[in-house]
């Protein structure tokens, strides 16, 4: 299920924005807009700072080792992030549920966007479908949108680097 209207998924965003956190408000400011948010004022400080403390939050449940510990770190981000579900029609958007409360910077919408987007992707394809890239020198995080549900790599380019590995070593070995 996709929450932000606009654009990307916000479980695809988060993972990016953890694996490769924004290093100004310009740059959070751009990357938002590339995946379709839409910005009513002018990213600040306090909202690069909002994110930045947000996602080793989220990297904490991409890490949980049970469902319930899992739970237990996504209802606290959920508590912390996002309000009661409302309709909205905001920004040439057409009619779509708000998770939080109007007037907030993007740091705020962020959360609880990335907070309710994840809960819903966890409980609608399984409370495993969050990872860390199986290749040994990476640790991007990864949100496992795959029909199987077995994602082990965060790309396509990890999963062929360790396959040749892989390869190598069988005709070494």
């Amino acid at each position: 299920m996709q929450l932000n209207p606009y654009g990307q998924d916000p479980v695809r965003f988060v993972a990016q924005l953890t694996n490769a956190p924004p290093r100004s408000p310009a740059e959070l400011a751009d990357r938002c807009v590339a995946a379709g948010f839409a910005i009513d004022r002018p990213v600040d400080d306090h909202d690069l700072a909002e994110v930045l403390d947000y996602l080793p939050r989220w990297a904490e449940v991409v890490d949980a080792a049970t469902d319930e510990h899992r739970a237990a770190l996504l209802n606290a981000l959920l508590a912390d992030a996002s309000t009661h579900p409302r309709l909205t029609d905001h920004a040439d958007g057409g009619w779509h549920i708000h998770y939080r409360e109007d007037g907030i910077g993007i740091g705020g919408v962020l959360r609880a966007v990335a907070s309710v987007g994840t809960a819903l992707h966890l409980t609608g394809l399984g409370m495993h479908r969050l990872g860390r890239c199986a290749l040994a020198e990476c640790t991007h995080a990864y949100a496992d949108f795959t029909r199987a549900g077995r994602q082990r790599y965060c790309s396509h380019g990890c999963a062929n680097r360790d396959a040749v590995r892989r390869h190598r070593a069988r005709k070494a070995g």
